[in-house]
């Protein structure tokens, strides 16, 4: 019997004949209303006539997360009196409970995604409603883009909704092709905000490691709330680690704790998301701030963290990892206290910190893998994924390295266009290397094998279970726990598919630890990993791993890396989980990146020449090369040139003096005059200068050899005859009014050349010498060579500042001369009585 008096309680109801407008009108919608107002309940009923008195319709509803879809379903088919499996059913990944009566149907976006691959039209189904879109998940914005092309194609009639508690309305209009927005106003309490950060500065989360004094501090949060308020306590942490540390700290507390998360046992989330007698304490991650009604909650303490995909496309290396939460998650979780009665948040930050929190969580295109993606996109008839109505377009370098994963595993051809082994791998509804991994290992190792390794690959098996895959095969095979009930179900999935699509054969039976780890290196070949000692391994993608202290695998010669992650400003990874292989293994998954040849570079300070054999960066073999080509030599010789300088050369200080008076000529008067004073500039032309030398050269030492004055005089102007002109217009040396023949310093990168030279010797000088039309500054040095002035108006020294000099230096040096009229005196290199000889 339908509970009547329960869908007239749902404020959802006031919008629903606008939204039945809407789609009669345009077919397609946006639904725009807080959580608990029954969009996710009372709109597909009355959509599909089961409730309201409309026509009998077909409807789908997709939800992002399994348990929110199994939620759902069971939602509505109390508020029709009756069970899940009638006209109320639900479709998740290895679980189905529906009948030829269903005519709703709940199911995740990824099932959705994997029958629109299978049946463009969705034969059958009439409308759509895409649930909580706001939370921007990958697989829901694709199969928005998808569905918006199917009814633009194939379906106009077919009917859409896409709803959400808190979202971009008019984006999502946008992606809908000009769709009505309807809101609809939900019953929403006063909510009292109690900031309460810790006492002490907690570090900041990094990759998936948060502060163990921050979740203590959580703990101690959720404690004051049970002291300080009334009602049921809904915690938000970022994941099922962090659940699982608070509810240890939660010991004594006059309350039920209950650990909710989409891992959790299907009882764990029943006792959740049902009214209780008795006061709880519910754990939960994000899937509780829309996607479920939580009943009995007046108190929401928010740690403030949520989990985001990243990934590191240089090495190969993709996690979850632990953010801040925005502003908008704070909202929607703030409100989960407020919706049956009046309420308080606790949030565990400060206030000021409130404004500087990103406004809302990154969409999962900008920051995820896309190898999938791109994969279900190729085979939708759009590798580039540009004519996808998309709210958002993914990134390029994240595409193109999508693409090269695709290509690696034989999924797409060179133009982008999936072969038949992509369009078996997008129906697995896996990551394209575990498809990989669960096709190819099925030949190998049998399909049940390979099925429940890619199993443990495809959910991450707890941290208890070790960093040993086989290891860990082992205990799901004999676990009692919740990870390996699921575990089971999805093997059974997964074999089922291998067997579909593979063709039937003799099992393999190689031993436990070579098949654990010849699947793993299938699915993920730029991680097979050489030992380098001390539990730390070269990955074939070029980056460093380590195992950690007490592991069991950090005697192997090889491992296949399942699991990693490089915490921040580390150059190298942590792996969480790894199989011991052997190097025929190794070569075997990761054949592509096989490669033999020269290589001549420059490394570590010289020359190396050497013919080698790689696995990606992995050295298997390598043998000194004897005579390598010369052009390859020559290119490294230069790259040595640019990483350490031309001090590699043999600079004599006439070469030295060379190259400032050439810069200074260059800076003076510019063409035909060569720029010397840049070492790359000057690499630029090593033709023109360093020839032939260079090409004669076979190593470091030889570089040495090469005396770089003579080579720079190669670069002087000689066709125009300008360089004759070197020793008039930047002399070596200048001759002063005693006769001396004095060095000129063109050093100074942008001055003017310098003459140091003794002050007696520039007597009876009037005017300061000239170079090449600039006036040099004359460092004037005291009869023992010490600096006494800096001019470069000889002249007005004279007039003015000599008389100080001259009474500073003439007590000290007695024996000189120190006329009263310089201009007009002998100069002299001599004393006094040298002089009067």
């Amino acid at each position: 019997m339908i509970r009547q008096a329960a869908l007239d309680a749902l404020p959802v109801r006031e919008a629903v004949p606008a939204l039945v407008s809407a789609l009669d009108g345009h077919g397609a919608a946006v639904l725009c209303a807080p959580p608990g107002t029954g969009k996710t309940t009372l709109v597909p009923l009355v959509l599909a006539g089961l409730v309201g008195g409309g026509p009998r319709r077909r409807v789908v509803v997709a939800e992002p997360r399994r348990i929110a879809a199994r939620a759902a379903a069971r939602r509505m088919a109390w508020l029709l009196g009756g069970a899940v499996g009638g006209p109320v059913g639900f479709t998740v990944r290895g679980e189905r409970v529906a009948g030829p009566d269903t005519v709703v149907e709940v199911v995740t976006t990824g099932v959705l995604l994997q029958r629109l691959q299978r049946d463009q039209e969705l034969t059958g189904v009439d409308v759509v409603v895409l649930d909580e879109c706001h939370e921007r998940h990958l697989d829901a914005d694709t199969v928005a883009a998808f569905l918006v092309d199917v009814r633009a194609t194939l379906r106009p009639e077919l009917r859409l909704v896409a709803a959400s508690a808190t979202t971009d309305s008019a984006g999502w209009a946008r992606v809908l092709g000009g769709a009505a927005v309807v809101e609809a106003a939900g019953i929403s309490y006063p909510v009292e905000t109690v900031w309460a950060p810790p006492a002490r500065p907690v570090r900041p989360p990094h990759g998936m490691r948060v502060d163990p004094a921050q979740l203590t501090h959580v703990a101690s949060v959720v404690r004051r709330a049970l002291a300080e308020r009334d009602g049921d306590v809904l915690c938000f942490l970022p994941g099922v680690g962090e659940i699982a540390r608070v509810a240890g700290q939660l010991g004594g507390v006059d309350a039920q704790v209950l650990q909710v998360h989409g891992r959790a046992p299907a009882a764990v989330q029943d006792a959740a998301l049902t009214a209780s007698d008795h006061r709880r304490v519910i754990l939960s991650t994000a899937v509780a701030e829309s996607s479920l009604t939580v009943p009995g909650v007046r108190v929401v303490v928010d740690s403030g963290l949520a989990r985001e995909p990243r990934v590191d496309h240089a090495r190969g290396l993709g996690a979850l990892a632990t953010v801040r939460a925005s502003r908008a998650a704070g909202r929607q979780r703030a409100g989960r206290a407020g919706r049956e009665a009046p309420g308080a948040v606790y949030r565990c930050w400060a206030e000021a910190e409130d404004g500087r929190l990103p406004a809302f969580p990154s969409p999962e295109i900008r920051v995820a893998d896309l190898a999938q993606f791109a994969l279900q996109a190729a085979c939708w008839g759009d590798p580039d994924a540009a004519g996808l109505a998309l709210p958002d377009p993914p990134p390029a370098g994240a595409m193109a390295a999508a693409r090269e994963v695709l290509l690696a595993v034989g999924a797409v051809s060179p133009t982008g266009r999936p072969t038949a082994r992509g369009l078996r791998m997008a129906r697995l509804g896996l990551h394209p290397r575990l498809a990989r991994a669960l096709l190819d290992g099925s030949a190998a190792v049998g399909a049940r094998r390979a099925a429940e390794l890619v199993a443990l690959l495809s959910e991450e098996p707890p941290r208890e279970y070790g960093d040993d895959l086989a290891a860990a095969w082992r205990q799901a095979r004999r676990g009692a726990d919740a990870y390996a009930a699921r575990w089971r179900t999805e093997v059974t999935r997964l074999e089922r598919a291998a067997a579909e699509r593979s063709p039937a054969g003799p099992s393999p039976t190689p031993p436990d630890d070579g098949a654990a780890g010849l699947v793993a290196a299938l699915a993920f070949p730029e991680r097979v990993a050489r030992a380098k000692g001390q539990g730390a391994f070269l990955m074939a993608s070029g980056t460093g791993a380590e195992l950690g202290d007490g592991s069991g695998l950090r005697s192997a010669p090889w491992l296949a890396v399942a699991v990693a992650d490089r915490p921040p400003h580390s150059a190298s990874a942590r792996i969480r989980l790894a199989a011991v292989i052997d190097e025929d293994t190794a070569r075997a998954a990761a054949a592509h990146l096989w490669t033999e040849g020269e290589e001549v570079r420059w490394e570590d300070g010289d020359l190396i020449a050497r013919a080698a054999e790689r696995l990606g960066a992995i050295e298997l073999a390598v043998r000194p090369l004897r005579t390598p080509d010369p052009a390859l030599v020559r290119a490294a010789l230069l790259d040595g040139l640019r990483t350490e300088g031309l001090g590699l050369l043999r600079w004599s200080p006439d070469a030295q003096a060379l190259r400032a008076r050439l810069g200074f000529l260059h800076r003076t008067l510019g063409a035909p005059w060569p720029d010397v004073a840049d070492d790359q500039e000057l690499l630029a032309r090593a033709d023109d200068w360093l020839e032939p030398e260079l090409s004669r050269a076979r190593r470091r030492s030889d570089l040495g050899r090469i005396d770089a004055g003579q080579a720079l005089n190669r670069l002087l102007p000689w066709a125009t005859g300008e360089a004759a002109r070197l020793d008039e217009l930047a002399p070596e040396r200048l001759e002063v009014p005693s006769g001396s023949r004095i060095r000129l310093d063109y050093s100074a990168e942008h001055g003017q050349p310098v003459l140091a030279v003794k002050l007696q010797e520039l007597f009876g000088l009037a005017e300061t010498p000239k170079v090449a039309g600039v006036p040099v500054l004359v460092h004037l040095l005291s009869p023992a060579g010490r600096p006494a002035a800096v001019t470069a108006d000889l002249a007005s020294f004279w007039q003015g500042g000599y008389r100080a000099v001259r009474a500073e230096l003439r007590g000290r040096y007695p024996k000189h001369p120190w006329p009263e009229d310089p201009a007009t005196a002998e100069p002299t290199r001599h004393t006094n009585a040298r002089l009067r000889r």
